[in-house]
């Protein structure tokens, strides 16, 4: 079945304006052309695509889905157009590379600049997603490669060990706990957590430890952003964990102490993904050889992730 793109941008203008008369007008048709447009669609779908009602129309289950896939599609259609055209600028290719937080904040800048280096020709774009979002956007092809923590969620990935890193406590000086090196998570289910925006990995690990020692989490303020949430330790509403790395980093500007986390939860790993698919575009393949060399040799061994930080977190003095 074919799909011409002036419909397609019908059917969005409609469910956008919840009227065919404006959706119609939007895309610059007479209503009655509209209209048959919309008819003969869902008749060739088999579906109804719109509910009529007084007040306008509202897309039905099936119109929805239609509604989202064009959205995609339209996206998609962009960034073609965007990539061709670079092409004339002397742009050799386009990746769109999406990462958890913790990855940008650790790990990513570096190895992104040295991959611009070797290949300035490359225009990379960056998004930061939690990591179950980060495998959507790679498995759907929004986003060319992904940086996760695990557990993975999606087959359709390929994967291979990024980074490992490891996760800190970060508490006012002066608090209670700043008297020590270091702290197991049990200790820290008896104080207010600033916790990190909802489904990030850190967070989802967080819980599921705390209900698997019969404890709740205790997280009133969820923010996004690791500075953020190291100056609302530094208030004192509470205390956090963060990646070791970034909280070291932190306690460096603000009045805030770094403790080691002595739990199971702390020890983590990155992962470098892409869509299963039969050959990666040539892009694509120079990206993951430079962040990982074995992933260039589909038979070798997976190897250990490097570490991205000291298995020893020091008390910030």
């Amino acid at each position: 079945m074919r799909f011409d793109l002036q419909t397609l941008d019908l059917v969005l203008a409609v469910a956008e304006t919840r009227s065919i008369t404006r959706g119609a007008a939007r895309e610059r048709l007479a209503l009655a052309a509209a209209s048959k447009r919309l008819s003969d669609l869902e008749t060739r779908l088999g579906v109804p695509l719109f509910e009529r009602r007084a007040r306008g129309v509202e897309p039905t289950e099936a119109g929805h889905a239609l509604v989202r896939h064009v959205r995609s599609l339209r996206a998609q259609l962009h960034a073609l157009e965007s990539e061709v055209l670079e092409f004339g600028r002397g742009i050799q290719g386009h990746l769109r590379v999406a990462a958890a937080a913790g990855a940008i904040a650790e790990v990513l800048p570096a190895d992104l600049a040295a991959f611009s280096r070797a290949h300035p020709g490359i225009r990379i774009s960056l998004e930061d997603l939690t990591s179950a979002e980060v495998q959507a956007a790679v498995a759907e092809g929004r986003a060319d490669v992904g940086v996760f923590v695990p557990p993975v969620h999606d087959p359709r990935l390929r994967h291979w060990p990024y980074a490992a890193s490891r996760l800190a406590v970060v508490v006012p000086r002066g608090h209670v706990l700043a008297r020590r090196t270091a702290v197991g998570f049990d200790a820290l289910l008896d104080f207010e957590l600033i916790g990190l925006h909802l489904g990030a990995a850190a967070q989802e690990r967080m819980r599921e430890r705390a209900e698997a020692l019969g404890r709740r989490l205790d997280a009133r303020l969820h923010v996004r952003g690791f500075d953020a949430i190291v100056q609302l330790v530094e208030a004192g509403l509470g205390v956090a964990v963060l990646p070791a790395t970034v909280a070291e980093r932190l306690a460096r500007l603000f009045e805030v102490v770094v403790l080691e986390l002595q739990d199971e939860l702390a020890e983590r790993e990155y992962r470098l993904a892409v869509r299963q698919q039969p050959v990666l575009p040539p892009a694509l393949q120079k990206f993951v050889a430079v962040l990982c060399p074995s992933a260039a040799d589909p038979h070798a061994p997976a190897p250990a992730a490097r570490q991205s930080v000291p298995s020893k977190v020091k008390t910030t003095p």
